[in-house]
């Protein structure tokens, strides 16, 4: 399934949502008040538009995400160095790191990863593993 377009606005109104889901639209409304600035006829309408993109629903008043914070990060994550970058891994984390101080304890983390994913990856070509796909 294709992860449907959430833009910047419609993301705001989503980490309210994860953050306090399953929740009363009239609670929504109040909290993206609150936090957005957003009169009640535009939390309406976004959570129309979204829940016919299915990227929630809303059943008896009562709001739900269909799509996971994470799924939509890595989605955006995935079509920025797609677009951007061609493609290339090493090319979005050469941009990234070019003009930003990385701290030793990022580079241990994201090592850790990496680590973590050659295992991982060498498990599911040894035969000792499975593959995730």
């Amino acid at each position: 399934m294709e992860m449907p377009k959430i833009f910047e606005s419609e993301y705001r109104f989503c980490l309210i949502l994860w953050e306090h889901e399953p929740v009363g639209s009239g609670e929504l409304v109040r909290l993206c008040g609150e936090r957005l600035g957003w009169k009640p006829t535009t939390v309406y309408t976004v959570i129309k538009r979204l829940s016919e993109r299915g990227v929630l629903k809303n059943e008896n008043s009562v709001v739900t995400a269909l799509v996971s914070k994470d799924d939509v990060q890595a989605a955006e994550i995935d079509a920025l160095v797609e677009k951007k970058f061609g493609g290339s891994l090493p090319a979005f984390v050469a941009a990234f790191t070019r003009h930003r101080r990385i701290s030793e304890r990022e580079i241990d983390a994201v090592q850790q990863m990496i680590d973590r994913f050659r295992d991982h990856n060498s498990q599911d070509h040894d035969g000792r593993g499975e593959a995730d796909d």
